[in-house]
Formats: structure tokens, sequence, C-alpha cells
């Protein structure tokens, strides 16, 4: 004999409801916790040598401006560009020009799977710790995706039945 009604209908109770708290907060939680990263790993890039990924950020810098910045200024601006998109993020405050700056901070960060391959890339589609450092970061493209799409007010919903009907649709 199968589960009875009774047992079905609270699961799709506690379904609902689990639901609607992601709907609620997911986001705000997706926000503050890649801006949290960015704090912590913009934070670690003041001091040369804390960040792991300390080498190849400046290598990619100094290649990105034909070596016209020096190792300690690129190390600085890399790391309040980073701490300022954490602080953002965290705040959820400029969100539209937060975004931006992650935007062109990703843009910055995949170029080492171009320039060092022979760092990234232990072999076509192999990538090594350093590339998977890199590659990681689709994932936050992606959040950035997810959060760039509430700035003008837009939101997750937990039932799509609650949806207005879109005009024309």
């Amino acid at each position: 004999m199968g589960p009875s009604i009774d047992f079905m209908d609270r699961l799709g109770d506690v379904d609902r409801r689990v639901t609607t708290l992601f709907a609620a907060y997911g986001v705000t939680l997706l926000r503050v916790s890649i801006g949290l990263v960015f704090l912590w790993f913009g934070v670690l890039k003041f001091w040369p040598g804390l960040s792991p990924a300390d080498g190849l950020a400046l290598d990619t810098i100094d290649r990105l401006t034909f070596g016209l910045i020096p190792h300690s200024v690129g190390r600085l601006g890399l790391a309040t560009l980073e701490t300022a998109i954490g602080v953002g993020l965290v705040s959820g405050r400029a969100l539209r020009l937060t975004l931006l700056l992650l935007a062109a901070q990703m843009a910055g960060t995949v170029t080492p799977l171009f320039l060092f391959p022979d760092v990234t890339l232990a072999a076509p589609f192999v990538p090594t710790l350093e590339g998977q450092y890199i590659l990681k970061n689709v994932v936050l493209v992606a959040a950035a995706i997810t959060i760039g799409a509430t700035v003008r007010g837009g939101h997750l919903v937990a039932d799509p039945d609650e949806l207005a009907p879109v005009p024309g649709g």
C-alpha cells in the first residue's frame, strides 16, 4: 500500500514552504555569500604573497598593461577592485556599478587561460590547479547574472502560477 494522501499533502505543504523561503531569501543569500568571497579574497590581495593567485594575477596585469603598471600598483588596484565588489554585494548598494565591476574583473580573470596556457592547462581540456581556480568563476558569472536580474525589482517566485500573465505572451 502506498503513502497515505494525508502524508503526501503534508509533504506538499512542506515543499511549498521551503520553496517559498528559498524564493524569498535565495538571491539575497547568493549576493551576500558571493560578496563575502570577493571581500575575503580582495583583502588577502592587499598583502604580497598572501593570496594563492598573487603571482598569476600580477603576471596577467603585467601582460595586459604591457608592463606599464608596477606590481605594487597592480596588486593594490586588484585588491581594491575585489574588495569594492565585495562591499557592494554584501551591502546591496550600487548593485549596477558593482555588477559592472564584477564583469570587468571576471573578464580579466579569464585571460590567463589564453595568456598563460602553460600555467593554466596541463593538456587541452585538462586544467591545472590554477586553471581550475579560474574556471570556477563560471559559477560566479552565473550568480552575478541572477543577481543582476533583480536590480530593477525582479525576484524569484516559489509558484509560477502566482505570476501575472505577460502582456502579448
